[in-house]
């Protein structure tokens, strides 16, 4: 079982979202269950549990693990594909983000542009990767930082675009034969806790969008190129 696959395809993420579909896919994530066992924890009868784990099977959601002859009956157990599932805005390609049609460091929607961007490209490349039987190439950092100031905030984003500038003119090659582009995605957002989601408080910084993003306007810094 992967421990996370991307649904790329429009009726799949339809059939993910039903909140019985659901349900039994965290529950088939949790180990190989029948639909006479589903059915006792979803409180529905086999036969509509059987009916959707078909549709969950025929979008590639869930598998057969296992076999067993239970008297005259053959038994299917069935398993999630995948311990967890994020859609792709592919699944909306008309609609899907695009964060090409303007830019703004300093904008959250943006922000959520970028990462709409960064799940669809990795999912392809995902998908891509696993049918060629290839490892894929990828690096992500994940971390926190407490600021005691907007304005530290706001030194921290300079400095760390500034940085990351040298880098990107350091290392890049774009004449170099055989070479690879590699998109650079960097962030930087107030933390979400539970108990005050919503709530501006710890900000984190997170590789999980290009460019810095502050609620609270900054000096301006250089916008790097892809």
């Amino acid at each position: 079982m992967l421990d996370v696959t991307v649904i790329e395809d429009p009726a799949a993420a339809a059939a993910s979202l039903d909140p019985i579909r659901g349900r039994l896919l965290a529950e088939l994530a949790a180990g190989p269950a029948s639909a006479a066992m589903l059915a006792g924890k979803v409180g529905l009868p086999r036969q509509k549990v059987n009916y959707h784990l078909k549709a969950l099977e025929r979008h590639g959601l869930v598998e057969l693990a296992d076999e067993r002859r239970k008297g005259n009956v053959t038994e299917r157990l069935m398993r999630a594909t995948a311990a967890s599932y994020v859609i792709s805005p592919l699944a909306l390609a008309a609609v899907q983000p695009d964060p090409d049609r303007f830019r703004d460091q300093l904008s959250a929607r943006w922000l959520l542009a970028l990462g709409a961007r960064l799940v669809r490209d990795v999912g392809t490349l995902v998908t891509g990767a696993t049918k060629a039987r290839k490892r894929l190439a990828t690096y992500a950092l994940d971390g926190e930082v407490r600021f005691a100031s907007a304005a530290d905030r706001a030194a921290f984003i300079q400095e760390l675009t500034a940085g990351v500038g040298v880098l990107v003119r350091k290392y890049d090659s774009p004449d170099a034969e055989g070479g690879r582009d590699h998109r650079i995605v960097v962030a930087v957002h107030p933390t979400v806790k539970p108990e005050t989601s919503g709530a501006a408080g710890t900000s984190a910084a997170s590789g999980t969008s290009e460019g810095p993003k502050t609620s609270e306007a900054p000096p301006v810094v250089p916008e790097l190129t892809d």
